[in-house]
């Protein structure tokens, strides 16, 4: 949940961010990550979860890319650490498409996903939870490198 109100800082309304229940959210976690569709990684240091990722089969149908990344943060203490490359590398299989959502209004998060391949596709829709747009970005299938 720290890593969630830390990325969307500034980005979705404080009372919204306010109103989210860790417990509930905490689950919805949980959950995902026993699901057998996708892989769900966390990473932590000293007991504590400081950053995680999920990716798998695409939410969308019909789908623009072979897989989705459906959720990447990292705690704002670990920014700039290589901690979410490392995550990101971890889950993107070369030779299959990728598509995530993001925030038309997070620079940095959009920056962050063209270094990897990834580019709008002209597609925008309204955030579910909050009073702003993403825009879905497509990375293409990448061949491995021998």
């Amino acid at each position: 949940m720290a890593c969630w109100r830390e990325a969307y800082h500034a980005l979705v309304p404080d009372h919204v961010l306010a109103a989210l229940d860790p417990e509930r959210r905490a689950a919805t976690v949980e959950r995902t990550a026993r699901e057998p569709r996708g892989t769900f990684l966390v990473a932590e240091s000293g007991g504590e979860v400081v950053g995680f990722v999920h990716y798998g089969a695409p939410s969308e149908y019909p789908a623009v890319a072979e897989r989705e990344l459906s959720a990447l943060y990292v705690r704002a203490s670990w920014y700039g650490t290589g901690l979410a490359q490392a995550l990101l590398e971890a889950v993107l299989i070369p030779g299959k498409s990728c598509s995530l959502w993001v925030f038309e209004q997070n620079p940095r998060a959009r920056a962050f996903y063209s270094k990897y391949g990834f580019v709008p596709d002209g597609t925008a829709r309204a955030e579910r939870f909050a009073t702003t747009t993403e825009i879905r970005m497509v990375r293409p299938a990448v061949e491995c490198r021998s």
